[in-house]
């Protein structure tokens, strides 16, 4: 008769609930690290395998920042109908074996970062740092969250540029953070709205209510706007012709971004973003159609 571990039962489902936890779809993100190789026209085998390990690094910090802040929350998104089945709050996964693996990544990542370079090291070590103070504390805080979530993205690009040595430009700073902004002011409307339609006021661990759905709408669609400007004023910029022989195609750009950031508001105020927008950016034909677009007219103007 054949005797069955319990153990060796339970061992493949932790792994994949570690798996799960780490949020592996979420490591899209830090593709950003290698817009400063693609906006500085830097693009070959070097700088791909320089912003290769950033995006390396980065994903390690994510990962171990997701799994402190599974712990940390696991109460909350007890609570929570969607947030309730993340493999801490479930259960699937140990507290302990958590805090674990979010100390071993971290220390992997910094480890990486402190043999490649000072700079790099410094990029991953600030956005680990912010990452943190944001899951312990920064999230509760009403409009500091989406300022974070803002710069954290923005820090994304950074490293890519600590990374490579490419000098990042104002323009891309600029443009970055009201764009990743306006995103971030996305996610919270959407949750609002979401809570509002459950016939709820307040959500555990966060500092709004559904009172503040409209002027959140307001900020995200003002900093959308913000960020189309920015990037048309950087058509009169020395940069433009240092990095263009044929500019004119760029302005083919701004119609099609004010329809994706439009379009990406107005589902959300029908309540139609329910995750995180860059997450839903990325499997979204509309979204990927015009990031293509894009694409082609920067391709034209080179």
């Amino acid at each position: 008769m054949m005797t069955t571990d319990p153990q060796q039962l339970q061992r493949p489902s932790v792994i994949r609930a570690l798996w799960k936890a780490l949020r592996p779809r979420h490591w899209l993100k830090n593709l950003l690290v290698f817009v400063p190789m693609l906006a500085g026209h830097a693009i070959s085998v070097h700088t791909a395998l320089q912003s290769l390990v950033a995006f390396v690094a980065f994903c390690l910090c994510a990962s171990s920042a997701y799994l402190l802040n599974d712990v940390l929350d696991a109460e909350d998104d007890r609570r929570h109908p969607g947030k309730r089945h993340r493999p801490v709050a479930s259960g699937a996964l140990p507290a302990g074996l958590a805090r674990v693996a979010s100390g071993l990544l971290a220390l992997i990542a910094l480890g990486l970062c402190a043999h490649y370079g000072w700079l790099l090291l410094l990029a991953v070590a600030i956005y680990f740092a912010a990452t943190v103070t944001y899951s312990v504390y920064l999230k509760r805080l009403m409009m500091v969250d989406t300022v974070m979530l803002a710069l954290l993205h923005t820090l994304r690009v950074l490293g890519g540029c600590a990374a490579t040595g490419i000098e990042p430009s104002f323009w891309l700073l600029a443009f970055s953070f009201f764009l990743f902004l306006s995103l971030a002011l996305l996610k919270r409307h959407s949750e609002l709205f979401n809570l509002d339609r459950a016939g709820k006021q307040k959500t555990s661990g966060r500092g709004y209510t559904t009172a503040d759905r409209q002027p959140i709408g307001m900020l995200g669609i003002n900093s959308a706007i913000v960020s189309v400007v920015i990037f048309m004023l950087y058509f009169n910029s020395e940069n433009v012709l240092k990095l263009y022989h044929h500019p004119a195609w760029l302005f083919g750009i701004v119609p099609l971004a004010m329809l994706w950031l439009g379009r990406l508001w107005m589902l959300s105020f029908r309540g139609e973003v329910n995750e995180d927008p860059l997450l839903y950016v990325s499997k979204d034909p509309v979204s990927l159609l015009v990031i293509a677009a894009c694409t082609a007219l920067g391709a034209a103007a080179v």
